[in-house]
């Protein structure tokens, strides 16, 4: 795609909220990558919680976001997105938009973010906030099944998937990873834990951050790999 240079520029000042947030749920629990918590900082997290639930943005839960679907804690986002290990100019690819909370923290930190969704209607509702309300100019959402990833943006820096897949990593994901590249997923649908996976040629390393370390809940990936399962 023709990249553009973001258009976002939110500098609300000093947010006790905000700070209170960073300071005991995110740099508390071991997020030290300056530019994960720059981003929260940047990207005003109150536009992805439903106005009803706009007195617990900042709370170490998970909210519900409408379509069965949930917007997770923000230290499960951090950290997520810390264990990618972006690269410098970095192409992304996210699995499951959602609220679309991520896809804006990725793209503060991304050159190029790609995320793919499921659900027409959250993909729908969330391409209006982040390209027209807020207009952030280096992502594009996808309409379809995560687990084929999006192949016409491949090979990617790093990709991660905010769902959780039965025992392993989605294979077609793993094969849009550039060599050396990592992709983050959350395996097990009962326990979670965390797996980082890094393509060396056409094999992989797998990292597994234990259920303590990680602390997600996330709900299961659907589309193929409920038959995967």
């Amino acid at each position: 795609m023709a990249v553009q240079e973001s258009v976002v520029s939110f500098d609300p000042g000093i947010d006790l909220a905000v700070e209170t947030m960073i300071s005991q749920q995110l740099v508390g629990r071991g997020i030290d990558d300056s530019r994960v918590i720059a981003a929260f900082r940047r990207i005003p997290r109150r536009m992805f919680v439903p106005d009803y639930l706009e007195h617990k943005t900042y709370l170490d839960d998970y909210l519900p976001i409408g379509l069965g679907q949930t917007i997770s804690p923000p230290y499960v986002t951090a950290r997520m997105i810390q264990e990618m290990r972006l690269p410098d100019n970095a192409r992304v690819l996210e699995v499951g938009t959602g609220s679309g909370y991520q896809t804006a923290l990725l793209s503060t930190i991304a050159r190029e973010v790609h995320t793919i969704e499921i659900r027409p209607e959250l993909a729908a509702r969330a391409r209006r906030l982040l390209l027209d309300g807020m207009g952030i100019g280096n992502i594009e959402v996808h309409v379809g099944d995560g687990f084929q990833g999006w192949s016409e943006g491949a090979p990617y820096d790093a990709i991660v998937v905010n769902a959780a897949v039965a025992e392993e990593a989605p294979w077609p994901l793993v094969g849009q990873l550039r060599d050396g590249a990592r992709l983050v997923v959350p395996v097990g649908l009962r326990t979670q834990r965390l797996h980082v996976v890094v393509r060396d040629g056409y094999d992989e390393d797998v990292t597994v951050l234990d259920e303590a370390a990680y602390a997600g809940k996330l709900l299961p990936l659907e589309g193929e790999a409920e038959e995967e399962g």
